[in-house]
């Protein structure tokens, strides 16, 4: 057996020419900061959060207290990354006890959900990438191992972590068409895929972008999707507890079907609702957008054609009360899991338009009927497991998506069939966290496991 190549712990591309390419991208960091100061300040002064995260994010103060035994910093870039890591945290938090795990996130939405999922682990925002604020960040987390979910990768902090002799490796990997091209176009210059030590990737198709990338062949495994490790596990008595809560202010009336739309952007909502309402106009109503900020906007959108949604917030407050005759809009975060749990017919969003759709594997693990429009390029091999398993409808306009919703309503057979088709097409793709953690341990820690190879 080949033995496995060291972590890198060392600038892999030393040398003056390298130094100035990275003193001239700080140079752009600065300018504009510098050009964007009169926004940023006047913001500050009237957003106490704004103001935070922009402290956060230039590192103005340590981020965490100095450690007192090995820690693993795991990033995810906003809210589908941080759930993506949640199996792989469970993991090695099981595995490796004596490990402190660090989460790490961008966005406000991504950092309200982590400390929802990680209660018992420290959440920080991740820094710009300023040599100055990674320094400072890489000083005070002092990680033993960076694990990047996906692909969230930044020129000046993947040669931080080389100069200080942290390995970085990216799990879960996948990169699109579209990023490929992009990457590639700028290989020679910035980000350096040769500065990380260690690829778990979903697909070959993926290992085979980032090896041409210019990731070394020996460091790049196909070890599957960990999302759907985590979408099947048994439900924990919480979670449990806000199934029954929703079901109790957004449940359907006693044979009433559950249609939801998860994770829409606009004009989506819109479209959605006014096909429910021409096609299945009794069935309950469900509206959960992809950034719960825009709920104000939605409810404009909605009422523009003469619909008035009920907000999540209001039904827990008790200052509505629950109607299944009109559509609910969810304007909060960390809720879609749970309200997948009582969908019939669950329409992905980001695909009637050409975002490239969201993950429709979460809807598929709830045992639910999927709908999707034409733009899934963010997820082609998922969406193509659950075609090929018949547990899918793919819709190409506004029309059809009526249409079919019909056709659904009326077909409970044809439902169970797929809802059935959908949870075991995800259970097929069960297992990558195992094989992740293996390499983790051992080409990342130091840590001999079995089953790797």
């Amino acid at each position: 057996m080949a033995p496995h190549p060291s972590p890198i712990t060392a600038d892999p591309s030393p040398g003056a020419l390298r130094a100035a390419l990275h003193g001239a991208y700080d140079l752009l960091w600065l300018a504009a900061i510098l050009v964007g100061s009169p926004y940023f300040l006047l913001r500050g002064l009237r957003d106490r959060d704004f103001r935070r995260m922009a402290m956060e994010r230039l590192v103005v103060e340590p981020v965490l207290a100095p450690r007192t035994r090995r820690r693993v910093l795991i990033h995810g870039v906003s809210v589908g990354e941080v759930k993506g890591a949640a199996p792989l945290v469970r993991a090695l938090a099981e595995r490796e006890p004596e490990l402190e795990i660090v989460i790490s996130t961008t966005t406000a939405t991504g950092l309200e959900v982590a400390r929802q999922l990680f209660p018992g682990h420290s959440i920080v925002r991740f820094p710009i990438d300023l040599s100055f604020s990674v320094e400072r960040f890489l000083e005070s987390v002092d990680p033993a191992l960076v694990v990047l979910i996906e692909l969230e990768i930044w020129p000046n902090f993947l040669r931080c972590c080389n100069r200080r002799g942290v390995p970085v490796a990216v799990v879960n990997g996948r990169i699109t068409e579209r990023s490929f091209a992009r990457y590639h176009h700028f290989r020679r210059t910035l980000p350096q895929f040769n500065r990380i030590s260690l690829f778990c990737v979903q697909l070959e198709e993926y290992a085979a972008r980032f090896r041409a990338l210019g990731g070394e062949p020996s460091r790049v495994l196909v070890t599957g999707n960990m999302k759907a490790d985590g979408l099947l596990r048994a439900m924990t008595p919480e979670k449990s507890r806000k199934v029954v809560q929703l079901r109790k202010l957004l449940g359907a009336r006693e044979g009433q079907l559950t249609v939801v739309a998860g994770s829409t952007h606009s004009p989506e909502e819109a479209w959605f609702a006014a096909a429910c309402r021409e096609s299945v106009p009794e069935v309950r109503v469900v509206i959960v957008p992809r950034h719960p900020v825009r709920a104000p906007e939605v409810v404009k959108d909605l009422a523009a054609l003469g619909i008035v949604p009920q907000l999540l917030t209001e039904l827990r407050r008790g200052d509505t009360r629950p109607d299944p005759s009109l559509p609910a809009l969810v304007d909060t975060i960390g809720e879609l899991e749970a309200i997948y749990a009582l969908a019939d017919i669950v329409f992905v969003g980001g695909s009637l338009i050409p975002h490239g759709g969201q993950n429709m594997l979460e809807p598929a693990a709830q045992g639910c009927a999927v709908l999707w429009g034409p733009h899934v390029t963010n997820f082609p091999q998922e969406a193509a497991l659950l075609e090929s398993a018949g547990a899918c409808r793919r819709v190409a306009d506004r029309a059809e998506l009526a249409q079919v919703l019909r056709e659904l309503a009326s077909d409970e057979p044809g439902r169970r069939r797929m809802a059935e088709a959908a949870r075991a097409a995800v259970a097929l793709q069960q297992g990558a966290t195992a094989l992740t953690l293996d390499a983790l341990r051992a080409r990342c820690l130091g840590v001999q496991s079995p089953r790797t190879s």
